[in-house]
C-alpha cells in the first residue's frame, strides 16, 4: 500500500481531464475504464442505427447472436485446420443457400462466405471473366448492367473490365430485357441484373433478361451467362415471393451474391457467393488450405477474417428456418406497406416502390408529385432533427434531374415506428410550409449516405490517360472504353445510347 488512493469515479480519474488524442501516437497509458469512457462518449455523436433508414445493413441482433459473435472473436475462419467446426458451419450455410436458391446440386455446388456482398459480387465477376477467357475470349472483356451499386464500378476498374451501364429511359427505373441486345457482343462475360436495386428497391426482371439472352444466342450464337446481384432480394423473394424465377431455376444464372448482413439478418460482415454447379467456378480461382490433415478449397479476396459472422448466419438459419424467415420478412413488408399508405395520404408524393414483395425489397421509395415545390433535401434535413436518417438523391443517368427519397426497412422496424416517422414527416412539412427556406438545400448540404461513391479519378479522365498511354490514337466507335478494338456490337451499343438520348431531347 502506498497510501495514495486513486479516485474510484471514472470522471475523476487521470486521463479524462484532458482532450482525447487526435494526432500523433499517444505517449502514455491510461486506465482501461477511462479509455472506454472516452470512446463510448465520442460515439454518442453517431446516429441511432435503428433509425437509419438509409442503410441496408442489419441494425438489430438478438442476445444469442451477440454471445456467439463474442465467443468467436478470436477465431480466424481461414484457419480451417484449427477451427474445423467453424469451417463445417460455413459449408452448411453454403449448401443451405444453394438449396434455397434452387441449385440443381445443392450438396455438390461451391460457395463461400465473404465480408459482404461486394466481395461476393467481385468473386462472381472474376469467375465469369475466367470462364470467358477459357472459352477463348480475347481483348477487353465487358459486362452489361443497369443502375448498380458502386462495387460493380470498382470491379470494372480494379479488374480491367469494361462496364456497360444501361441508362434509364422513358419512365423506367430499372434495366429492362429489351435494353440488353444493343450492349452485348463476343466480349460480354455476363449480364448482371440487380435483384433489389439500390436506388429504388425494385427487382430487375431476371427471367426476362434470361429470355432475352436466349434470343441473342439463337440469333448470334453468343452464350452469355447471368450473375445475379441479390444483395438484398436473395433473402426476401424465396420466402415472400417464391413464384418469382430469378435464381438457379434459370439455367443461364451461373452465380449469385447476397448479403447475409442485410436481409439475411446476420451481423455486419457477412456475405455469400454461390455458384450454380461446381463447373461454374473455374479452378484457377481456387486455393487449398490445410483442413484436418487434408485440404479444403478457398476462393476469397480476403484471407484472415473473423468466423463469427458465418457462425451467427448458421444460427439464424437453424433458429428461423423457412417458416421463421417468412414470418420475419412478411412483418417487415407489412410495416413498409403501412408506411407507403401513410405517405400517399400525408403529402404530395408519388410512390415508386411501395414495399410490395412481388416488385422489390422491404423498402419504400417516392418522389414529389405534380407541381409541388417541396424540396426532398429540405425534408430529409428536417427528419434528421428527430433522429431519422433518410437519404434524398437524384436518380441515375438520363433521369438525374429527378430527386427521390428511399426508406429501407429492416428487422426491428414496426408499424408503430412507421407511425412515428409519418408524424415527424408531417411535422417537418408543416415547418417547411410555415417557414420556407429562401434557398433550398442541395444534395451536398443535406448529406445522407446513398451507398454510392464518386471515383477520385473520373472514368472519362482515366480513359483519356489510358488512351494517351496507348499512343493517343483517336477513339473510334469500334473501340472499347479502355481503348482496345472490339467488334461492331460495341459501336452498336454506343449508337443505341445516343439514339436514346436523342429521343429524350
Amino acid at each position: 500500500m502506498t497510501g495514495i488512493l486513486e479516485p474510484d469515479d471514472v470522471f475523476a480519474m487521470p486521463g479524462i481531464k484532458r482532450a482525447a488524442p487526435h494526432g500523433g501516437f499517444p505517449e502514455h497509458e491510461i486506465f482501461p475504464q477511462v479509455a472506454y469512457q472516452i470512446v463510448h462518449d465520442e460515439l454518442l455523436l453517431d446516429g441511432v442505427s435503428r433509425m437509419n433508414l438509409a442503410t441496408f445493413c442489419t441494425t438489430w441482433v438478438d442476445d444469442e447472436a451477440r454471445r456467439l459473435m463474442n465467443e468467436c472473436l478470436d477465431k480466424n475462419i481461414v484457419d480451417k485446420d484449427e477451427y474445423p467446426q467453424t469451417a463445417e458451419l460455413e459449408q452448411r450455410c453454403v449448401h443451405m443457400l444453394a438449396d434455397l436458391w434452387n441449385s440443381p446440386d445443392a450438396l455438390g455446388t461451391l460457395g463461400t462466405s465473404t465480408t459482404g456482398s461486394s466481395e461476393a459480387a467481385m468473386l462472381g465477376g472474376l469467375a465469369a471473366k475466367f470462364r470467358w477467357r477459357k472459352r477463348g475470349g480475347r481483348g477487353i472483356p465487358n459486362f452489361v448492367c443497369g443502375p448498380v451499386q458502386v462495387c460493380w464500378e470498382k470491379f470494372a476498374r480494379y479488374f480491367d473490365v469494361e462496364i456497360r451501364q444501361i441508362p434509364l429511359r422513358g419512365d423506367r427505373y430499372t434495366m429492362h430485357p429489351d435494353d440488353i441486345a444493343a450492349y452485348c457482343d463476343e466480349n460480354t462475360i455476363m449480364v448482371v441484373p440487380t435483384f433489389g436495386q439500390t436506388f429504388t428497391g425494385l427487382f430487375e426482371d431476371v427471367e426476362g433478361v434470361s429470355r432475352a439472352l436466349d434470343e441473342i444466342q439463337d440469333r448470334t450464337g453468343l452464350d452469355i451467362p447471368i450473375h445475379v446481384d441479390a444483395a438484398s432480394g436473395g433473402f426476401l423473394a424465396p420466402f415472400c415471393a417464391p413464384e418469382i424465377r430469378w435464381d438457379f431455376r434459370l439455367p443461364r444464372v451461373k452465380s449469385i451474391n447476397a448479403s447475409g448482413h442485410k436481409t439475411g439478418l446476420a451481423p455486419l460482415g457477412a456475405g455469400w457467393a454461390i455458384w450454380r454447379t461446381k463447373e461454374d467456378l473455374p479452378e484457377e480461382l481456387i486455393f487449398n488450405v490445410d483442413y484436418l490433415g487434408g485440404n479444403m478449397p478457398t476462393f476469397n479476396l480476403n484471407f484472415s477474417r473473423p468466423g463469427g459472422q458465418a457462425v451467427t448466419q448458421y444460427y439464424d438459419f437453424i433458429r428461423l428456418g423457412r417458416t421463421g424467415y417468412r414470418n420475419v420478412q412478411t412483418a417487415i413488408y407489412s410495416a413498409g406497406q403501412h408506411l407507403a399508405e401513410g405517405l400517399t395520404e400525408a403529402g404530395p408524393f408519388e410512390l415508386i416502390h411501395d414495399s410490395d414483395p412481388r416488385h422489390g425489397i422491404t423498402a419504400v421509395s417516392w418522389k414529389t408529385s405534380g407541381t409541388s415545390k417541396l424540396s426532398l433535401y429540405d425534408l430529409s434535413d428536417r427528419l434528421r432533427t428527430r433522429g431519422w436518417l433518410i437519404a434524398a438523391y437524384p436518380l441515375p443517368a438520363d433521369r438525374a434531374d429527378e430527386t427521390i427519397m428511399r426508406a429501407v426497412l429492416r428487422h426491428g422496424f414496426t408499424h408503430d415506428m412507421a407511425d412515428l416517422l409519418l408524424d415527424d414527416l408531417a411535422r417537418g412539412m408543416k415547418v417547411l410550409d410555415k417557414h420556407p427556406l429562401t434557398t433550398s438545400l442541395t444534395r451536398e448540404d443535406a448529406g445522407g449516405f446513398t451507398h454510392n461513391a464518386d471515383a477520385a479519378v473520373p472514368t472519362a479522365e482515366l480513359q483519356a490517360k489510358i488512351k494517351a498511354e496507348l499512343g493517343g490514337r483517336a477513339k473510334t466507335d469500334g473501340e472499347s472504353a479502355t481503348g482496345t478494338k472490339t467488334k461492331s456490337a460495341t459501336g452498336k451499343h454506343k449508337h443505341a445510347a445516343r439514339k436514346s438520348k436523342a429521343k429524350k431531347k
